[in-house]
């Protein structure tokens, strides 16, 4: 059999099992360290039987819901490789989207960032990345969690401050931006999640009480004494949760201007305090 017929009959059973099919031959080709030429290149050829095997290895696990992620131990994040973990949300192409939108609106040189629930430290990583003259601070209540950004911030030499923190527990000082991915996941919606996140993504980045506005409340509540005169608050959101969070910033920060903005698949993605 060739290396295509293989992998087409493997896909088709994963499909069957509501698994991504694509995800077969993107964790084959990382673990093989090739390119997607690499394996184009290969598909009409006889599979080795050493690769065959590998390729079963991979399916056996995917069916079992495993994330393409866990398997090769990776995600690519902007300019970033992170190492990921069932300590650590697998970051999405979406939160890629509220980093955009963070440095599109904020080209200075010298900010001080806050980034709360910091997880495997994407959002972190990548606006320091970009901006090197920022001073960014990252929390996370997780101790793992922290040590898997610990670690992607010394693979990516990306300098951040890491602290382990319930919300503003830790954390002393004023920032221009605070940021946060938090778990904003309603416990009744849990159905809404792909099996392999639920089975093997960590409960506690995912969901929240108060229909998943929890931990908003918290960070909105206590917002400011840390934010300077000017600062403002980028959250991630549930594509449901717009117009509450609407509400809680008119609570907490009614000085403060509320913009919901859509991501790339025209849903309620982004949230952005600032100067009205």
């Amino acid at each position: 059999m060739t290396y295509g017929q293989v992998i087409s009959q493997l896909e088709s059973q994963l499909e069957a099992l509501g698994e991504e099919k694509e995800s077969l031959s993107y964790v084959f080709k990382e673990l093989k360290n090739w390119t997607l030429t690499d394996l184009i290149l290969q598909l009409p050829k006889s599979v080795s039987a050493e690769d065959k095997l590998l390729l079963e290895e991979i399916f056996d696990q995917l069916s079992q819901h495993i994330p393409a992620q866990h398997i090769t131990g990776k995600a690519y994040f902007k300019d970033l490789t992170l190492k990921v973990t069932s300590d650590v949300l697998i970051p999405r192409p979406e939160t890629e989207e509220l980093v955009d939108l963070i440095l599109s609106e904020n080209p200075q040189e010298d900010l001080r960032i806050l980034d709360i629930g910091t997880g495997s430290g994407a959002i972190a990583l990548a606006l320091k990345s970009a901006r090197p003259g920022w001073q960014v601070v990252a929390a996370d209540i997780s101790p793992e969690a922290l040590a898997v950004a610990r670690e992607n911030a010394r693979a990516n030499q990306v300098e951040v401050a890491f602290l382990q923190s319930d919300v503003y527990s830790a954390i002393a000082g004023q920032f221009d931006i605070i940021v946060s991915n938090p778990p904003y996941i309603a416990f009744e919606d849990k159905d809404e999640v792909g099996t392999n996140v639920y089975l093997h993504e960590p409960h506690t980045a995912l969901f929240a009480e108060e229909n998943g506005l929890a931990i908003y409340r918290q960070i909105l509540s206590g917002a400011q004494p840390f934010l300077t005169e000017k600062g403002k608050i980028y959250f991630e959101i549930g594509y449901k949760q717009g117009q509450d969070l609407q509400v809680l910033a008119e609570q907490y920060l009614p000085e403060k201007s509320c913009r919901i903005l859509k991501d790339m698949f025209g849903k309620e993605r982004m949230v952005v305090m600032d100067e009205k």
